[in-house]
């Protein structure tokens, strides 16, 4: 009777223990995207249309790969045409253009669920009427690069 409650005892622990490194995985997947994120927003800032692009195409393989239970498949579906769109093609200003829904598909999953254990800060350019996300409070504006590089107030921080 000992070995048998003992056995279940480790057989609960053990579930237990999958259950918790299931949610690590799932917030680093998140994390993971969202510092992918990060750098497609990183070269719109730089105006590397070049890197723009291949940082989304790595994106969309990324998110791709990424199975998520807290996210629904629209919106990884929407993530990955949002990023396929920057990736294919190199003018700047094409890929700031399609940012902006970009971000706001971003911004739509920071709201339902916990993207990183950091704070994310949602910024908003008056100017293009557009919203970002950043990992710093320090304005880098990624729709108008160098020409208005801190045009821009964070809205909020999740």
């Amino acid at each position: 009777m000992k070995r048998l409650s003992l056995a279940l005892a480790v057989l609960f622990l053990a579930i237990g223990n999958i259950g918790i490194a299931q949610d690590a995985t799932e917030n680093t997947s998140l994390s993971t995207l969202l510092s992918s994120y990060y750098g497609i927003k990183d070269a719109l800032v730089a105006g590397d249309g070049a890197t723009a692009s291949a940082n989304a195409k790595a994106f969309v393989t990324l998110a791709n790969k990424t199975v998520q239970k807290d996210i629904p498949k629209a919106t990884v579906k929407r993530l990955v045409s949002d990023a396929r769109a920057i990736a294919g093609t190199k003018d700047i200003k094409k890929q700031r253009n399609l940012f902006s829904t970009f971000s706001d598909d971003m911004i739509a999953m920071a709201k339902t669920v916990k993207i990183s254990e950091e704070p994310v800060y949602q910024q908003y350019c008056p100017m293009k009427k557009a919203s970002w996300l950043s990992s710093e409070k320090a304005i880098r504006n990624p729709y108008y690069g160098s020409a208005m590089l801190t045009c821009g107030k964070v809205t909020t921080t999740y």
